[in-house]
């Protein structure tokens, strides 16, 4: 059953979502339908700010398909509010450990934020250097950490540096701290968005990628007006 999802949603264009009508959103929020309260909530590393934070994978098809919808999210976030991101392990079909570690790799060397646009075409794209299954011939593809350091070449870091860095204490640690996270949260799911530590919100429920930056808009107000 998964694999034939991940084969559909593998053969749709990443604007796919963006092309088709998007449906109101709700008039009205409710907790425990449209976000969870999260208890007890989670640290956030800055408590002067709203913190917005995407639970993603590059390996995850409908993150590639909601990263241009959340692009606007977040050049509509008011100056009070900070986004992070942490990549999720959960699902070892699509490479989400490997694409775990390079994403905490490529922070650590300064360059998550250059090639973060970049990633999920390379993995979801047509003929993709990075990608994780192949539509022709309907198998998944073995991807390594060195074929992964050498698309990050392209923004300056030598291949060998990337691997070695991927490969650290430091980089363990925070996949190790990603994963806690997750599991403090509930997240099981992908993309999930987590606001101020406090919320965890239901997409499903909401019905379309725009509905769900509405939802952010009132809790990141919400939250704004508590501080």
């Amino acid at each position: 059953m998964f694999q034939r999802l991940l084969i559909a949603l593998a053969a749709l264009p990443l604007a796919a979502a963006a092309q088709a009508p998007a449906p109101a959103a709700p008039t009205t929020y409710v907790e425990g339908k449209h976000y969870e309260l999260i208890d007890p909530p989670v640290q956030t590393a800055d408590p002067t700010k709203v913190e917005v934070t995407e639970v993603f994978s590059y390996g995850c098809p409908a993150c590639a398909g909601y990263a241009p919808t959340f692009k606007k999210l977040v050049a509509k976030l008011p100056p009070n509010t900070v986004v992070t991101y942490v990549p999720a392990s959960f699902n070892t079909a699509e490479k989400w450990p490997l694409f775990q570690r390079a994403y905490y790799a490529a922070l650590a060397l300064g360059v998550a934020d250059k090639a973060h646009g970049d990633i999920f075409p390379a993995v979801w794209g047509d003929d993709a250097p990075l990608k994780v299954f192949d539509r022709r011939t309907n198998k998944p593809v073995e991807l390594t950490l060195e074929d992964v350091a050498k698309f990050y070449e392209k923004y300056g870091v030598k291949s060998a540096d990337f691997v070695a860095t991927a490969n650290s204490f430091s980089v363990n640690t925070k996949m190790k701290k990603a994963d806690a996270y997750l599991k403090a949260t509930q997240v099981a799911s992908t993309p999930t968005l987590v606001v101020n530590g406090k919320y965890r919100l239901n997409s499903k429920e909401l019905g379309s990628w725009e509905a769900l930056d509405d939802l952010v808009l009132f809790l990141v107000k919400k939250e704004s007006a508590a501080k």
